[in-house]
């Protein structure tokens, strides 16, 4: 059978080259860390990492290390079941509850990663009869969440306000039983911020509850790292978090939903991805229960990344580069073209600098571009030689 469908696959394949959109994977022999060594798919050598979720440096951070060796031996490696079979430890209870305590939510609820838990979100809490108004930047995640539920979709404008209420209004005259509102907290592609005061605001008129998918802030954004309900002081009126372990938090796999108790209560009892996946592996649990005791003292560490990121931000700016606005430490270097923003990685990774060129379908078409992220891990020295490796890299591309 699979005779008949190769040739069409490798015409799939080759037609994605010849788009500049293939994805290579390049392989590093190194710890996650504001530097690693790349062994294949590229300049082989220690090269400057910009292109992590590593947004605090705690990827590698030996305090974090060593929490998951002590948990190895007190834990185990694997809990080979889900969770109300014979998966539950007493460390996933405790991080459930510290996770709560740290974003002000009455409950949380593990999952094996953010993907799954908005998976395990819209299906859940909404019926036929039901609404879901999601930004057109949402995170796939959250579209392909949407997608298993039967609730009707309604879309608004990328952090655009009078379209949400126009999209809030038809589904209330449509006569929507409830409402639902899901918006990422910070746009990964672009690094703006979603404004969730003007959110809460309409969904207090319109009666409809607000989710926010927090991966890229919680830990770093906010006074107290607690991600965008902090940061526009409305903690108490958001009714679903979801987030992940596996970016600020550490760095590793693992996702959540922090909200009210009795939407968890139910997410317990008929969220499929919960239902019917593997236990978050205890050594996960108990390095990200060291992670935030970092986060209460971690200070320095948001301080340091905020200066890099208004460093890069800065100096880009000033050398002529498109950059998206904002002070985000997402720091989307426009290209346009998809083909020269793959060779203008390549040219930065020869350089000692280690990017990622974004494309279609990741980015819409014509919107190709190199997005950087920085690191409190990065020395002010790092974050001077990523700049000019850019304009170095630019000027070969021009010829």
């Amino acid at each position: 059978m699979f005779d008949s469908v190769r040739d069409d696959i490798r015409a799939t394949l080759d037609e994605i080259r010849a788009a500049g959109l293939h994805k290579p994977e390049r392989v590093i022999g190194t710890p996650q860390s504001a530097t690693v060594e790349v062994t294949a798919g590229g300049r082989p050598g220690e090269v400057l990492n910009f292109c992590a979720n590593n947004y605090l440096g705690l990827a590698d951070h030996p305090d974090v290390v060593a929490a998951a060796h002590a948990a190895l031996d007190r834990w185990g490696y694997g809990m080979a079941s889900v969770r109300f079979i014979c998966g539950t430890q007493e460390v996933h209870k405790e991080l459930e509850a510290r996770l709560s305590a740290f974003l002000g939510q009455e409950d949380t609820i593990l999952y094996s990663s953010c993907f799954d838990a908005n998976g395990g979100v819209f299906e859940t809490l909404l019926g036929a009869e039901d609404a879901v108004i999601s930004d057109a930047l949402n995170h796939a995640s959250i579209i392909d969440g949407i997608r298993l539920s039967k609730a009707r979709r309604f879309r608004y404008a990328n952090r655009d306000m009078a379209d949400l209420e126009q999209q809030l209004k038809e589904a209330t005259e449509g006569g929507a039983r409830r409402k639902l509102i899901v918006t990422d907290g910070v746009f990964s592609m672009d690094g703006y911020i979603a404004p969730l005061a003007d959110i809460c605001d309409l969904a207090e008129r319109y009666d409809a509850m607000v989710m926010v998918d927090d991966s890229h802030a919680v830990g770093f954004v906010g006074a107290g790292g607690r991600g965008t309900p902090e940061l526009h002081g409305v903690m108490d009126r958001v009714d679903i978090i979801t987030g992940t372990l596996g970016k600020a938090l550490g760095g590793a796999s693992g996702g959540y939903v922090a909200a009210r108790a009795e939407i968890v209560a139910l997410l317990r009892q008929r969220s499929r991805p919960y239902l019917f996946s593997n236990t978050l592996a205890p050594v996960i649990a108990a390095a990200s229960l060291k992670v935030l005791d970092l986060l209460e003292s971690a200070g320095d560490l948001r301080d340091k990344l905020n200066a890099n990121t208004a460093l890069f931000r800065g100096r880009m700016t000033e050398e002529g580069f498109d950059i998206l606005p904002g002070d985000h430490a997402i720091a989307p270097v426009m290209i346009g073209d998809a083909s020269e923003a793959g060779r203008m990685a390549e040219l930065l990774l020869e350089r000692g600098v280690y990017v990622i060129g974004f494309s279609y379908p990741v980015v819409p078409q014509g919107q190709a571009r190199i997005r950087v992220q920085l690191s409190a891990a990065h020395s002010t020295e790092d974050v001077n030689r990523a700049v000019d490796a850019f304009v170095a890299a630019r000027a070969e591309l021009q010829g």
